[in-house]
């Protein structure tokens, strides 16, 4: 058996989650695809995979493998570009991550696009909250709302997005004033799992050096951000996320930002990719298409969500005294 076949076979197989998976990927029987699994475990002596009736879980060998066979798999792709010239034109497989809220509403759209223009190139979108490795993963590119650390990505800026504190108008009516971070410690909060769960941390007072953190027991925590959207808008409570998230919300009047002069600094947003995959033709294509369409997408959100801070905040409405 050749065993960049078989590489082939085992990375399809770790893409889908199952050696069933690979089997529709590949288009070979699930015979085909344990032979060649089993081909390269023999081959170097190790198990890599540890098999259950549904899905499959990589050995700590296997990790490492891995790996090697995405690193082996992305030359041979270049090197037959580069073999085919500049005739070659778009097509294959496009892999792209993006968090769950930012893929759907925002990077959904560019891609049905993007494939009505280029019926030659396929796309698969990992829609996931965590961050992903992006050459061990063997993703093409992946859209970032956060501050790059990784130096060997090659990143494209698309624009920014503020961490934003929000509240409906019929929250704000009934419960005490938000005037500094500190009264967030009077207020019912709805947490995010990635967004603080138990303090919010704001910008150091001027001439002072540290940062101002709030500490609090939310009412509800939540780890999806449509959810913690829903449960603002019908005024349950206040929350932190950010400001494209809330546009629509807050071009609506459904929604008003709260703390303006106290939110830290925006986060920039990318869309990166691994050193030498620009070169390849379906990936370039994508990138030419989709930066002026999300660079154009993120400025007027960015609008939408500055028209929250000339919006005058409802002072709460006063008790009755039973005196």
């Amino acid at each position: 058996m050749d065993r960049i076949d078989a590489m082939k076979v085992f990375v399809a197989a770790l893409d889908e989650g199952s050696l069933a998976g690979a089997s529709r990927r590949t288009g070979r029987s699930a015979a085909a695809v344990s032979r060649a699994i089993a081909f390269l475990e023999a081959h170097v002596g190790v198990p890599l995979l540890y098999r259950t009736t549904r899905s499959i879980k990589l050995s700590e060998a296997g990790e490492r493998y891995a790996v090697a066979c995405r690193k082996v798999l992305m030359e041979l792709e270049e090197a037959d570009r580069q073999a085919a010239g500049e005739r070659s034109v778009p097509r294959g497989t496009l892999t792209i991550s993006a968090t769950v809220f930012s893929g759907v509403e925002i990077l959904r759209p560019v891609v049905d696009a993007f494939m009505d223009e280029y019926p030659t190139v396929n796309v698969r979108l990992h829609l996931l909250e965590r961050a992903v490795n992006l050459v061990e993963e063997g993703m093409d590119l992946a859209l970032r709302i956060a501050h790059l650390a990784d130096s060997t990505l090659i990143a494209h800026h698309i624009g920014e997005v503020r961490r934003v504190v929000v509240a409906s108008p019929r929250y704000l009516a009934t419960h005490p004033q938000i005037a500094e971070p500190a009264d967030l410690g009077k207020q019912q909060i709805i947490a995010m799992t990635h967004m603080g769960l138990d303090s919010w941390s704001f910008p150091p007072l001027e001439g002072s050096p540290v940062s101002r953190s709030v500490s609090f027991t939310p009412r509800l925590v939540v780890n999806n951000v449509r959810a913690v959207i829903e449960s603002v808008v019908e005024g349950h409570g206040v929350a932190r996320l950010l400001s494209y998230h809330v546009a629509p919300e807050i071009r609506q009047g459904r929604v008003q930002v709260l703390l303006v002069d106290d939110e830290p600094p925006p986060l920039p947003v990318h869309i990166v990719s691994p050193y030498g995959r620009l070169s390849v033709p379906k990936v370039r294509a994508f990138v030419d298409f989709a930066l002026p369409r999300l660079r154009s997408r993120f400025i007027a959100l960015a609008k939408d969500a500055e028209r929250a801070d000339k919006v005058p905040i409802p002072p709460p409405r006063g008790r009755v005294s039973a005196e």
